[in-house]
C-alpha cells in the first residue's frame, strides 16, 4: 500500500449547530481527524449521529458553525464560495449512492463533465485520462454507450472514473454500493480499493454495510456527534 505520509483531510475541533436557542440541535461536537494520502477509511454510525453532516463538512458542501478544515494542505473555512469551489473541483472527488450521471450522454461523456467544470475546453491528456480510466474500471467495451444503456454496477464504475479525472487527492462515497446487489458491491468495494493503492487517491467512504466497513484500513465510528477511531481486525 502507498506509504502514508501526506495529510489529504485535516478536519480539528468541527462543530456544527442548526437553529438558535432552545432550538438548537448541536449535531457534531468537536469532531477531530485525519486522513492521509492511500488511505482506505470507513465512516460508520446510526442514523442521526451526525455522519451525513460531517461528510457533507469534509466535503466542502456545508460550512461548520466553528472549527477548522484543510483539504491537502490548504484551509478551506473563511474563504469565499467560488475559491472554495475552486479547492473542491481541485481536491476531492465524489461518489454518491446514486451516481448522478446523465443518462442522455456516454460513459466517456460523463466522465468528462467535471473537466468542462473547471476549464475552457477539454485537453488532450484528459481525453487520454478518462479513456485509460474507463477501461481500469471495466468499461473498455462501454465508452461510447448512453449510461441509460448501462446496469447499475457499470453506472457506479463510471462514477468512479468521474470522481478520479480530476486526479483528486480525496475521494468522499456516500454509500456508494447501497444501491447495487452483492456482487457488485463486492466488485466495486474491490475495484475502489484497487485504485486507492493504485492512484495513490484517499477513499472516504460512508457505509451502513459492517462488511465494507470491515475491509477498510480504518474505521471512524460517529456517535452523537463525536468521533471513535478503530482498525478492524480484518483488512
Amino acid at each position: 500500500m502507498t506509504q502514508l505520509t501526506t495529510v489529504v483531510l485535516e478536519a480539528k475541533d468541527i462543530v456544527k449547530t442548526f437553529g438558535e436557542g432552545e432550538a438548537a440541535t448541536h449535531v457534531l461536537r468537536g469532531v477531530s481527524t485525519e486522513i492521509r494520502s492511500g488511505e482506505f477509511v470507513a465512516l460508520v454510525g446510526p442514523s442521526g449521529s451526525g455522519k451525513s453532516t460531517f461528510l457533507s463538512i469534509a466535503g466542502t458542501l456545508l460550512t461548520p458553525s466553528t472549527g477548522s478544515l484543510a483539504i491537502a494542505g490548504e484551509s478551506v473555512l473563511g474563504r469565499n464560495e467560488k475559491e472554495i469551489a475552486e479547492v473542491r473541483n481541485r481536491h476531492l472527488g465524489f461518489v454518491f449512492q446514486f451516481h448522478h450521471l446523465l443518462e442522455d450522454f456516454t460513459a466517456f461523456e460523463n466522465v468528462l463533465m467535471p473537466v468542462y467544470g473547471a476549464q475552457a475546453r477539454v485537453s488532450a491528456p484528459f481525453v487520454a485520462r478518462a479513456r485509460r480510466l474507463l477501461q481500469r474500471v471495466g468499461l473498455k467495451d462501454r465508452m461510447e454507450f448512453p449510461t441509460s444503456k448501462l446496469s447499475g454496477g457499470q453506472k457506479q464504475r463510471v462514477a468512479v472514473a468521474r470522481a478520479l479525472i480530476m486526479k483528486p487527492e480525496i475521494v468522499l462515497a456516500d454509500e456508494p454500493t447501497g444501491n447495487l446487489d452483492r456482487k457488485s458491491s463486492d466488485e466495486v468495494l474491490h475495484l475502489l480499493r484497487e485504485l486507492a493503492h493504485d492512484e495513490g487517491t484517499a477513499f472516504f467512504v460512508s457505509t451502513h454495510d459492517e462488511s465494507i466497513a470491515m475491509r477498510c484500513d480504518r474505521i471512524l465510528t460517529m456517535e452523537d456527534g463525536m468521533l471513535s477511531s478503530t482498525k478492524p481486525s480484518l483488512s
